[in-house]
């Protein structure tokens, strides 16, 4: 993978966009967080229909110059070329990594859910460009029943992984606790709630840049 992977990842959830003047408010945001030097961006919607999806993901392409922030698209492989995006994010019950390989080529970023306090069965074998790994804490963004793995958990899969392989650690990560991560070996912590639920999200990334460099 060119692309170098920055240690925050910020994941836009369509649950914090607003019913009204949607496309506006995207557009908005996105301009506000290229600007504010986020260079990847996840897009998630778990519910809406694919023209939502498309038309989300054409307003965020047009704010973000695709040579300065990297779009990775949530489950959906099939939609990445259609969306301009980057890359896709793959979890069970998605397309497989390696289907989600086989569709977007060698070229864009493909990331899987690794696993919680173990890996999945030949996850890190997977053709991916990075693993998601958790839930570190307890979350109210993404619906799941797995056990959080706090820190120690994080350090134990690194042990796992290995050195060089990016592991993304999620799930109610903030400010206070995205230190203890990333010393306990995650090369990127990323963050839903704690950035777009605030009331100003760009200058909320350029507290985390400040803070985790």
């Amino acid at each position: 993978m060119a692309f170098s992977f920055p240690k925050i990842y910020p994941i836009l959830d369509s649950s914090f966009l607003p019913a009204a003047g949607r496309a506006e408010f995207l557009r908005r945001l996105g301009k506000e967080l290229a600007e504010a030097g986020v260079t990847i961006l996840q897009y998630r919607n778990k519910t809406g229909p694919e023209a939502e999806i498309l038309a989300d993901a054409a307003t965020l392409r047009c704010a973000m110059p695709p040579t300065q922030v990297k779009l990775i698209l949530d489950d959906r492989a099939d939609l990445v070329e259609q969306a301009g995006f980057d890359g896709v994010h793959v979890d069970a019950g998605d397309a497989s990594p390696a289907e989600a390989r086989r569709i977007l080529g060698a070229e864009r970023i493909v990331g899987t859910y690794g696993g919680g306090v173990a890996f999945l069965p030949g996850i890190l074998e997977a053709p991916v460009d990075y693993w998601a790994v958790g839930p570190v804490y307890r979350t109210t963004t993404k619906q799941t029943d797995k056990t959080p793995i706090g820190p120690e958990g994080v350090r134990k899969m690194r042990e796992i992984a290995g050195p060089d392989r990016v592991l993304t650690c999620a799930a109610g990560i903030t400010l206070d606790t995205a230190p203890l991560v990333l010393a306990a070996g995650a090369s990127a912590v990323a963050v839903a709630a704690a950035i777009f639920r605030t009331a100003e999200p760009a200058a909320e990334f350029r507290r985390w840049m400040a803070k985790l460099g």
